[in-house]
């Protein structure tokens, strides 16, 4: 008896019949034919002690970001196989079921390796304190985001914009991700109807590709929010060498401790799903205290499908290893919520397919880069990624979620909106920055300016 004879019943009943699977099992017996697109590795009996104690999705997250289940070959590859049998409301996926958790016992106690629970991969979050306090928030995002600089540069590309891109293009060597995320800033800029001397604030502002482009492009002084104290780094540093140091302020701050407005424009990208449904009416009422009249706000969110609202589990691998607390919305309750807090919505457009493009793109760079990238990180952070934007882009491309620009202004008295008549004229392209800005930039400061400036923001 080899172990892949007696993992023959788990695979069956956790991948279906059909399924094109290639095993290959710790003590080197193989199951499935060799050239399936799908190629499973199980390096170590502890896989299976893992799923032992956990039958369900986490018990399958820590066997795969430990190593003890490796997936080989082309990943996108292999989940669009699991996609053409899956559930197109669900996708690809384990089935864990009744007949699933016994097969995993039943091979537990036929290999005779029963026994106490492996400890969990150390790439797992674990958060203490009331979800969504800010001291809790404060966590969630550090595990995310301080991965290390190095380490989203060769995922992000040159812009280092972690959020979906604008594919105005059809991608070429000429038009890629880093073009595409320009596009995207350009895009946000000309929905704000951004000028030179405006004031605008952006809520989450990452590692400050948005705050820099709108200060270089449009001339407008940007503040610039995050939780990550590695983002507000680099996007300090950024600044000095974009030249836009003097119009671009970063803080590490909450959102609901910013009390400085008003602000003529506000741009949330890819910060509200770190909200929670519970926060939504507050974060919602707080960007709206911090608008003028006839202020706009550009809200760019992932959202999920229509229906009741998603329980909290506590074996999802998103929560434990991407985005603890993490908490996706349908856009109606977004534009529900913008709305209670007094916004009038004005146009809602969907990206959906530009972050399908995105992720694919952020996939082939970690991949390129794979060594550097599991040196810079560990190999367990570097297969969380892996998975997770693989199936985020066929999350995407299945409509399973959607990703959406929602532009909604503070009117003023008496209704007063300030907003073009027409979306043509939203969207149509804005007179520039002076050229003096431009020059600026490219020029590189001293050593001396860099010191002073960043402590000028500690």
């Amino acid at each position: 008896m080899n172990v892949a004879d007696v993992m023959a019943p788990l695979v069956t009943a956790g991948l279906g019949v059909d399924m094109p699977v290639h095993l290959t099992c710790w003590d080197g017996s193989e199951l499935g034919p060799s050239g399936a697109p799908l190629q499973l590795t199980i390096t170590s009996p502890h896989a299976l002690r893992r799923l032992l104690w956990a039958p369900n999705q986490l018990g399958f997250a820590r066997a795969y970001v430990s190593g003890d289940i490796l997936i080989g070959g082309d990943l996108l590859t292999a989940l669009s196989v699991l996609e053409q049998v899956a559930d197109p409301e669900f996708g690809p996926g384990v089935v864990i079921d009744g007949s699933t958790r016994r097969a995993i016992v039943t091979a537990a106690f036929r290999l005779g390796i029963v026994g106490l629970p492996p400890r969990p991969p150390v790439e797992e979050a674990k958060l203490g304190g009331l979800r969504h306090s800010k001291s809790r928030a404060n966590k969630a995002i550090a595990h995310h985001y301080d991965v290390g600089n190095d380490f989203y540069e060769l995922v992000l590309g040159q812009t280092m914009a972690y959020s979906c891109a604008y594919y105005e293009q059809e991608s070429a060597p000429a038009f890629g991700l880093d073009e595409a995320q320009r596009a995207k800033c350009d895009l946000v800029s000309r929905k704000l109807g951004l000028r030179a001397g405006m004031r605008i604030l952006d809520v989450g502002c990452g590692w400050g590709a948005f705050v820099c482009n709108a200060a270089r492009e449009y001339g407008v002084e940007a503040v610039g929010i995050t939780l990550s104290h590695e983002q507000a780094d680099y996007a300090r540093r950024r600044a000095i060498e974009e030249g836009v140091a003097d119009r671009v302020e970063i803080r590490v701050q909450d959102y609901r401790d910013v009390h400085d407005g008003p602000y003529d424009a506000i741009a949330s990208i890819g910060m509200a799903e770190h909200v929670g449904q519970a926060m939504l009416p507050t974060y919602s009422a707080n960007l709206f205290a911090l608008l003028g009249p006839g202020g706009r706000l550009l809200n760019h969110a992932i959202s999920r499908r229509p229906g009741p609202p998603e329980h909290f589990s506590r074996t999802s691998f998103i929560d434990r290893y991407v985005f603890p607390d993490g908490e996706l919305e349908p856009l109606s309750v977004t534009v529900g919520a913008l709305e209670e807090a007094g916004f009038e919505v004005r146009d809602v457009e969907s990206l959906r397919e530009h972050y399908a493009l995105t992720l694919r793109a952020w996939v082939a760079n970690l991949e390129a880069n794979w060594d550097q990238a599991v040196e810079l990180s560990s190999a367990g952070r570097a297969r969380v990624w892996r998975l997770y934007m693989a199936g985020s882009a066929l999350a995407f491309e299945g409509n399973r979620l959607g990703v959406n620009q929602v532009l909604a202004v503070r009117p003023a008295v008496r209704g007063v909106s300030g907003m073009p008549r027409s979306r043509a004229s939203l969207l149509e392209p804005i007179a520039l920055a002076p050229v003096l800005l431009r020059q600026q930039s490219s020029s590189q400061p001293s050593p001396q300016v860099f010191e002073s400036l960043l402590a000028r923001e500690r």
